[in-house]
């Protein structure tokens, strides 16, 4: 992994996973994949492993990222889904040559093409996005209780009361504030 980056968020979501490549959107916004050697290492970690990456691809990443970012907001707030993002998400996830294969541990992992195109791995991106957008995973999305980040996650909590997209980031963060908020109100 290359150094000098700011850490990945990591979840078990891969399509809330990507759009949390960039945090903090309403506040001091966090690139993750600001080269595209960092997208190389991102698909990577999450077995999509490629090849290399252009700054072409990069782009188009970043467009997927976006669009999954506003349907998935849409969708967690039960308003249309935007026309643009579903165009895209659906173009990224026709573009992509990847095959399911299942592991003898009984697991899902995705073979790309033999090439190891971005655009492979992108594919599954988006079809991971389209599964839970058209809810068809036991799970509903959210949007994250932090003013300053707002992203959308995959609660599939059994109560479907998730408040933050990661308790170690945000949900700390929030927890932070409100001890020391009450700590100054006690007048020690």
């Amino acid at each position: 992994m290359r150094t000098g980056f700011p850490d990945f968020r990591l979840g078990k979501v891969l399509a809330t996973s990507f759009t949390g490549t960039l945090s903090e959107r309403h506040g001091n916004a966090v690139e993750r994949i600001p080269t595209p050697h960092r997208l190389v290492d991102w698909l990577a970690v999450n077995g999509l492993a490629v090849d290399s990456c252009t700054t072409a691809q990069l782009e188009l990443a970043r467009e997927l990222r976006e669009s999954i970012h506003v349907a998935a907001t849409a969708a967690a707030l039960q308003d249309a889904l935007p026309a643009s993002a579903v165009q895209v998400i659906n173009e990224r996830s026709t573009q992509g040559r990847a095959a399911a294969i299942l592991t003898p541990e009984g697991k899902r992992r995705w073979r790309l093409s033999s090439a190891s195109r971005v655009e492979d791995a992108l594919g599954v991106v988006a079809a991971d996005a389209i599964s839970i957008i058209a809810g068809e995973r036991d799970g509903k999305l959210a949007l994250c209780a932090s003013p300053t980040c707002q992203a959308a996650f995959f609660d599939t909590s059994q109560s479907r009361t998730r408040k933050w997209c990661d308790m170690n980031t945000c949900g700390n963060r929030q927890k932070k504030a409100r001890f020391n908020a009450k700590s100054d109100g006690d007048g020690v």
